[in-house]
């Protein structure tokens, strides 16, 4: 047996015997076996070296959606944070489509050594329930690093809507059960699942209609061919400060920094309402717990910073933050609320 103290290993070799019978004859033979044995806190240690020497070498982060929204945004002014932090280029992969899911899988099937990470969205906690069959597992095949932005959205109605509050609109809408309707940016997104919680929360049939996008459900809105929409903050307060759309009501639990004249859903008559467009960062699962820590504080850091944080009320966002484990928690969370009401309103995308 050999110690090598550089390395906290054991070299151990052994000897075999063999008895081989063949005709006529014994014949004894003796082999030598060796083992490398090491300790299991050099092992364990590996993880912290490598955290050490993180980054080096570019790193991407992986984009579901489409470039110029609001995510794209969000992940490049992070990225640009930590180029300039860690002197390693950080490169925005744009791969949208199937409502995130060809980013997800592809961020799934990734290496853990914090190289590739996703940048995942509201979707990321639907999706599970929203498709029978998904090619990864969305909490499992993941580790979460923090959430780092929240996007409230605005309920707005055209102008010649009777109605100039939530409260008005709930009375509006449950006098009149199947015939009015609100636009989204499609099927499976936080617009849509805005107004199926108003449904569901306040005993409402107003028809969901899907768009490709926002863009077109707002200038259908604006043209009053729909009664009312759960719009985004960016594209919706220039239309609203025009008088082209009407403002009843946020969709987060608190008042929007840029309007706080406006009330939220919750203040406004539906007690406990809240939905959230978010972003945050995953990485594969079984990356080194040393890089999640350095990247969820990395991260955090540059979200405090001035120049960034404009950047992100410039997409309607609010910086957020918070440990690994609460952002694995936050998505559970999302996950099971959303999954009643995708039964109760009967959702399907697949």
């Amino acid at each position: 047996m050999a110690f090598y103290p550089s390395t906290g290993c054991v070299l151990r070799f052994e000897i075999r015997t063999y008895l081989i019978i063949g005709t006529g004859k014994i014949t004894m033979k003796f082999f030598f076996v060796h083992a490398l044995l090491c300790a299991p806190a050099i092992l364990a240690g590996a993880g912290t070296a490598m955290a050490q020497q993180y980054p080096s070498k570019p790193i991407r982060i992986l984009v579901g959606f489409a470039a110029g929204g609001p995510a794209d945004v969000a992940a490049r002014t992070i990225g640009q944070k930590l180029t300039e932090k860690w002197g390693q280029q950080v490169i925005v992969d744009i791969r949208p489509g199937a409502g995130g899911n060809i980013a997800t899988e592809l961020a799934a099937k990734s290496p853990p050594d914090g190289y590739t990470l996703l940048e995942p969205a509201f979707a990321h906690a639907v999706n599970p329930v929203l498709y029978s069959k998904l090619p990864f597992d969305a909490t499992r095949d993941f580790t979460p690093i923090l959430l780092f932005a929240s996007i409230a959205n605005i309920l707005v109605v055209h102008p010649s809507m009777p109605v100039t509050s939530v409260k008005d609109l709930l009375a509006f809408a449950k006098a009149r059960p199947n015939q009015l309707t609100f636009g989204s940016a499609g099927s499976g997104t936080a617009s849509h699942f805005a107004g199926e919680l108003m449904n569901m929360m306040a005993g409402l049939k107003v028809t969901h209609i899907p768009y490709k996008g926002v863009a077109p459900a707002h200038l259908d809105t604006m043209a009053g061919q729909l009664s009312m929409m759960f719009g985004g903050i960016v594209t919706s307060v220039p239309a609203i400060k025009a008088g082209k759309l009407r403002a009843l009501g946020v969709t987060t639990l608190k008042r929007w920094q840029g309007t706080p004249d406006i009330p939220t859903m919750s203040e406004a008559g539906l007690t406990g309402f809240e939905v959230n467009s978010w972003f945050g960062l995953l990485a594969p699962a079984g990356t080194p717990r040393e890089i999640v820590t350095r990247l969820n504080t990395e991260v955090a850091r540059s979200l405090r910073e001035p120049d960034a944080r404009e950047r992100f009320f410039s997409i309607g966002a609010e910086p957020m933050g918070g440990t690994p484990e609460e952002f694995g928690d936050y998505i559970k969370s999302e996950t099971a609320k959303w999954a009643k009401v995708i039964k109760a309103a009967g959702i399907k995308v697949d």
